[in-house]
């Protein structure tokens, strides 16, 4: 027995023991990471079908009733645990796998925009819907498809791969992710609210956005803060209305409203430490009157704010809201100013990504996975970091040879992706749920720091 031999030799058989099972280890990363590349490769050309279907039959936000169907049809036909209707036309599915290990989930964003497609494709758009009592185009002009299709992908291959899996996949296909119609509720935080991250509880969430102006099959990630939190504002100006030719008699909410412009662009310029961080500021709205003859009584003016550091988003709130008040007040008119926020800070665990950087790495190669700046751009993602680690990424679906800077943005009717590549994004949710596992369960103990907040 071991504990009969000399220390020396006891040392060499501990070493080797040791080289044995690090060996093995490093043999079944291996052979995990060359099965989901075959099976991820295989299946390409199911991606890319799914993916121009999706395009070609968008719903807008909270209206995905035939996207949540097809998605449905497609995980319950892989044998999965499928539950719908949740935040009102979600999906999510459960993968338990045949080996121990954590709960990992992954996330897909279903809905499209009210744009109207301007590319020349054959899988064009050409579907209207009803959008706050319009009838508007319907377009996936923020890639949406896509995302779906590559979870679906995951789901199938994972699905191949039961008996070797770790723990359980939970797979999320939210709805509702550009914000619900109206006064509705729906995204990520209803998600949330119904307990998508419960029951079985998520250790740590992953989700992918695919990116207009990144090359095709590239990934791109930033620790910490990564996409700005989204507020939109109102600010109601009451003045006192007059006719056009005796403006002295009146209180003009047009004149305040512009003045207030001005003052909230001094919040960015003059008030905040953008060292620290950046913070934008945009009225897109301001509406106000009905004839060039009258002095209106109000004024609205509408926009967003958004900021990467959860204090500067509060500070921001209050000097948005003593500036509004405090300029209508020396000109004789009040301002009501009301902050609706959409989404909060978009954090990477720090900890957990610099663990599963090297997922991406596997998924597309080291000298395609870059680190970059925060980006102003928000998402609804940033709600499941409230409850479990979280790590989100881009994946580029620009064509080679493209100039980043010309390539159309994002909710633009020119908006385009190359899909040749997304069983990258299959490789790396793969891979990601391989990794964390091996990881935390070869610690032995959580491998991720303080939950975002």
């Amino acid at each position: 027995m071991i504990k009969n031999l000399p220390m020396r030799s006891f040392s060499k058989t501990a070493w080797y023991l040791l080289l044995l099972i690090s060996t093995t280890t490093t043999v079944k990363a291996q052979t995990n990471i060359s099965l989901i590349e075959q099976k991820a490769s295989a299946i390409l050309p199911k991606l890319i079908e799914w993916r121009r279907y999706l395009h070609q039959h968008p719903e807008l936000s909270n209206r995905e009733y035939k996207t949540a169907e097809y998605v449905a049809a497609h995980l319950k036909m892989l044998g999965l645990e499928v539950q719908t209707g949740i935040a009102k036309t979600g999906v999510v599915a459960i993968l338990r796998g045949g080996k121990p290990g954590p709960v990992v989930a992954l996330r897909a964003d279903m809905d499209a925009l009210p744009v109207l497609e301007r590319a020349d494709l054959p899988f064009k758009s050409t579907v209207t819907a009803e959008y706050l009592g319009q009838t508007v185009p319907v377009m996936h002009a923020c890639g949406h498809d896509s995302h779906v299709a590559m979870l679906m992908g995951t789901a199938e291959v994972l699905s191949a791969m039961k008996k070797d899996v770790p723990g359980t996949v939970k797979f999320i296909f939210q709805p509702a992710e550009e914000g619900p119609p109206g006064d509705e509720e729906g995204g990520a935080p209803l998600m949330v609210k119904e307990g998508v991250m419960d029951n079985p509880k998520v250790d740590a969430i992953f989700g992918l956005h695919i990116e207009a102006d990144i090359e095709v099959g590239k990934f791109e990630y930033k620790p910490g803060a990564f996409m700005a939190s989204s507020d939109w504002f109102t600010i109601r100006v009451k003045g006192k209305q007059s006719h056009g030719s005796q403006p002295w008699k009146g209180i003009d909410p047009i004149v305040v409203a512009t003045e207030i412009i001005s003052g909230l662009q001094t919040i960015v310029s003059r008030q905040t430490e953008l060292t620290k961080a950046p913070v934008v500021i945009t009225v897109g709205k301001f509406h106000s009157g009905v004839r060039p003859n009258i002095m209106p009584e109000e004024a609205l003016l509408e926009g967003t704010i958004r900021t990467l550091d959860p204090k500067m988003q509060q500070e921001t709130h209050e000097r948005i809201r003593k500036i509004a008040t405090g300029i209508a007040a020396t000109m004789g008119a009040t301002a009501e100013v009301n902050v609706d926020t959409k989404t909060l800070v978009t954090v990477n665990d720090p900890e957990l990504t610099k663990m599963m950087v090297p997922s991406l790495e596997a998924a597309a190669g080291k000298e395609n996975v870059s680190d970059r700046d925060w980006v102003t751009g928000a998402e609804d993602f940033s709600f499941y970091g409230t409850k479990a680690p979280a790590f989100f990424f881009y994946l580029g679906g620009m064509p080679k040879g493209t100039d980043r800077k010309q390539a159309p943005p994002h909710h633009t009717p020119d908006f385009y992706i190359d899909d040749s590549r997304l069983d990258v994004g299959v490789k790396a949710f793969c891979q990601l749920v391989f990794d964390y596992a091996r990881l935390k369960l070869g610690n032995g103990k959580s491998t991720t720091g303080k939950r975002s907040s």
